[in-house]
């Protein structure tokens, strides 16, 4: 038996709505807490009464609700969520979600939230089997989403086919399955005593005091792997530089400017079981930053005086002993032979593991909300993970990296004393 989990339970609008109910009654049951979301469609179909009744708290159905906003609010309800479930899920509704709309308190969730998300469509044949569905449930399977069903047999119409939601036992079967594959985790989960370090974001090397030398990093995938590593049971440390982008709930946020500030800091956080380096570190700073702005003059442009800034990533990979991680991962950003030159990385860094992303313009990947990667161990072994969200990607290298930690055994160091600890 998992540990219980949050599960955000979306009715859609249809005949099958009535059968939610049931899946209510099935989920409480395994001991998990239910918080049914209802659309307008399904209120035509059930009350919120019978959904609140089943799942022992209040059902949610107005986006717009002041005193939900204010208890709990569609953010809340979304991040604190450890799995969504749509069922029914209707041809609408999917057609909402796979575009990025938000205009009901349904589509809102499921636009805010990281969490693993199990759709059971329940529709007309025709409607499953149309161009425009297969479309809409081929995006959301690329951007991660879980489909189960639907199923043969006769519909609400009177007419025969693939469109029946699946059995509410065989959804809450799914549920578990997907809780015990480590797609949802709480304190029992694969990093559950382990200690993780994760950087993220550029650094910003000053010029003068108000220009920087940067790049266009934006943190995301940083900031999801520390959630998906939190969410999988670990302590989480993450040295962030500068970026527009909340803490992740339950993760220890340092903020940094400079990479000699982020290598000072992840010094200070060791020692940890797993290192995941994802900051774009710029590679170099200059040596003697104007103590006042810099103005234009007849003589042209200055010039900058460069230097390089430490190698955090080597750095840590060559710590002798207890005081090196169990497992160095490191990020690899190339523009052209990308496996080549990330092997390479690998080599010379010292990591146990590089992962590898084309960030070349065409990708849009630098900065942007997607991304595809190439897993590369040093004994040899790869992986390729298909392009997706970042967060549905970094759910999946958390997973990768944690089945990596346990092969190398050891206790966590969650217990020991760390070098921040005064």
């Amino acid at each position: 038996m998992n540990s219980p989990a949050n599960i955000v339970l979306i009715i859609g609008g249809g005949i099958a709505a009535y059968r939610a109910l049931e899946l209510i009654r099935l989920l409480v049951k395994q001991g998990h807490a239910v918080h049914p979301v209802l659309t307008r469609g399904a209120r035509e179909f059930i009350t919120p009464l019978s959904a609140a009744a089943l799942a022992g708290r209040k059902a949610h159905d107005d986006l717009f609700s002041l005193t939900d906003e204010v208890e709990m609010g569609h953010i809340r309800l979304a991040r604190e969520a450890d799995m969504v479930v749509v069922a029914p899920a209707t041809a609408n509704l999917m057609a909402r979600a796979a575009h990025g709309l938000a205009d009901d308190l349904a589509t809102a969730v499921l636009l805010a939230t990281d969490a693993p998300v199990l759709f059971a469509p329940a529709m007309n044949p025709h409607m499953w089997a149309h161009a425009a569905t297969c479309a809409n449930v081929e995006l959301l399977r690329r951007r991660g989403a879980h489909f189960i069903g639907p199923e043969q047999g006769e519909v609400a119409c009177g007419e025969h086919g693939e469109g029946r939601m699946a059995e509410p036992q065989d959804i809450a079967t799914r549920v578990q399955e997907m809780l015990a594959m480590g797609h949802v985790a709480g304190a029992d989960g694969p990093l559950a005593g382990q200690r993780v370090l994760i950087t993220a974001g550029p650094t910003h090397e000053p010029i003068d005091p108000v220009r920087v030398l940067a790049n266009r990093s934006s943190g995301r995938m940083g900031y999801a792997l520390a959630q998906a590593a939190r969410k999988m049971g670990a302590e989480v440390v993450l040295v962030s530089g500068p970026v527009a982008l909340a803490a992740p709930e339950g993760v220890s946020l340092v903020r940094v400017e400079t990479a000699q500030e982020m290598l000072q800091a992840v010094m200070q956080a060791l020692p940890v079981d797993m290192a995941v380096f994802t900051a774009a570190v710029a590679d170099w700073r200059v040596r003697f930053p104007a103590a006042q702005k810099l103005k234009k003059g007849a003589e042209g442009p200055p010039v900058l005086e460069l230097e390089e800034n430490p190698d955090i990533l080597a750095t840590v990979a060559a710590l002798p002993g207890e005081q090196r991680p169990r497992l160095v991962v490191g990020f690899a950003a190339e523009t052209q032979a990308v496996e080549e030159h990330a092997r390479a990385k690998l080599a010379r860094k010292g990591a146990d593991v590089m992962v590898a992303n084309d960030v070349s313009p065409r990708t849009g990947i630098l900065g942007g909300t997607e991304t595809e990667l190439l897993i590369l161990a040093a004994d040899g072994q790869a992986q390729r993970l298909e392009r997706a969200s970042k967060e549905v990607n970094a759910r999946r290298l958390m997973q990768h990296l944690a089945a990596m930690l346990a092969e190398r055994g050891g206790e966590g160091s969650a217990g020991h004393e760390h070098a921040s600890d005064g």
